[in-house]
């Protein structure tokens, strides 16, 4: 590999010493690797290890005096090609995600341009904690790349997620990221997220449980792999990712409208939204009473998003979910053929694992001639994934 430039990041957990080896490791790839070390992290490891295994000057502090103008953070931050905090602490998370900027560490995460990259390192219950989550939610709007703990045996002496992932994990995803070609450079990918409401009067509607969280992950992807993204979603409490057109809707017919007024001249469309199937045929204009003890609902079919946008003119590489909760291949074949899809990807759903209103998921995706299982893992990594699949069989197709 040419001699990528890449920032580590170290903080205070215990798992500090295994960056060490990820620092040797990106060395013996060819890398050429700046350590940066919070306070605390010097109270675990030695900054002069680092700085034998790196070959250049640990840096500690914010302002630097032996740099020009005592601007040493600016140098580093225009340096890098990659940015990675490894191991990243809840506490280090917290400050990212909420823009603090109180130490060296914290001020490069606001400075630099390059891509970063987050391995946590924590006990396993602050990493369930809901503040932790919500801050790794935030992180990844900015479009932070994280690179999800393990389960295992903990310093503390418990076990659970938590665990810093292993440094040949770590290099290999940075390497493999540095050296991977843009796939979808400079293509339009439209993507629809979350889900739609169709309402039943001023108070009540019709929805369902999607949080928008695979198709918010996938318009993250989509963009690291050089895409031109407008993200078209529903009702979702995520934050719109950095540098995508962006487009909010509520209904069904509403997301329908936005979908053909952008798709001329779309490459790939993604359609990861759960769109409602019916509406009720009235919205009252006035709250219903609780008066009679049933009421009658009459619902008519919406229009069918992803059909219409496969059987448009000059359509792009259509790609549907399909979420199951039996006969899941039949029926994602089924949708994939009636509807004249290129690729579909379906999931289980009211499992123990994966599906709405998770962190993470599995996939069974299928096209003409092919299938291929991606196995259960965080969105982002599964978004990833995915994309790169679709990649693949865009260009096939061409």
């Amino acid at each position: 590999m040419s001699k990528h430039q890449i920032l580590l990041a170290v903080t205070g957990g215990i798992a500090a010493y295994k960056s060490l080896e990820l620092t040797r490791l990106l060395k013996k790839h060819g890398a050429d690797v700046r350590v940066v070390m919070t306070k605390s992290a010097t109270q675990f490891v030695q900054p002069l290890s680092f700085q034998a295994l790196s070959g250049h000057a640990v840096h500690c502090e914010l302002l630097d005096a032996e740099a020009e103008n005592a601007m040493g953070h600016i140098e580093l931050a225009r340096w890098a090609d990659v940015f990675v905090i490894a191991p990243a602490t809840a506490n280090t998370l917290a400050k990212c995600a909420h823009g603090l900027a109180d130490d060296l560490l914290s001020t490069l995460y606001l400075a630099v341009q390059c891509p970063v990259y987050v391995a946590p390192a924590m006990n396993h219950a602050m990493w369930h904690h809901a503040a932790t989550q919500a801050n790794l939610k935030i992180l990844q709007t900015h479009g932070v790349n994280l690179i999800a703990p393990e389960s295992g045996e903990q310093a503390c002496g418990e076990v659970g997620v938590g665990r810093m992932a292993e440094p040949e994990t770590i290099c290999q995803r940075l390497i493999s990221d540095l050296t991977a070609p843009p796939v979808l450079m400079n293509l339009k990918v439209i993507i629809t997220a979350g889900a739609t409401r169709e309402p039943l009067d001023p108070v009540r509607y019709l929805t369902n449980r999607s949080s928008g969280k695979m198709g918010y992950s996938l318009a993250i992807a989509a963009q690291q792999a050089g895409a031109n993204v407008t993200l078209i979603s529903g009702v979702s409490q995520i934050q719109p990712p950095k540098n995508c057109h962006f487009i909010q809707v509520e209904t069904a017919e509403q997301m329908h409208t936005a979908v053909f007024e952008k798709l001329e001249n779309c490459d790939i469309f993604i359609g990861a939204a759960a769109v409602a199937d019916y509406r009720p045929v009235a919205c009252g204009n006035e709250k219903m009473k609780k008066n009679a003890d049933q009421i009658m609902l009459i619902l008519e079919k919406t229009a069918d998003i992803l059909a219409d946008v496969a059987a448009s003119k000059n359509p792009p590489f259509t790609v549907g979910f399909a979420a199951e909760t039996h006969e899941l291949e039949r029926y994602a074949r089924d949708k994939l053929a009636r509807k004249r899809l290129n690729m579909i990807a379906a999931n289980w759903v009211g499992r123990e694992k994966g599906g709405f209103e998770r962190d993470e998921n599995a996939l069974e995706v299928f096209w003409q001639h092919g299938q291929k299982t991606l196995e259960m893992t965080e969105k982002t990594e599964l978004a990833r994934q995915l994309i790169g699949l679709i990649a693949e069989q865009f260009y096939a197709s061409n």
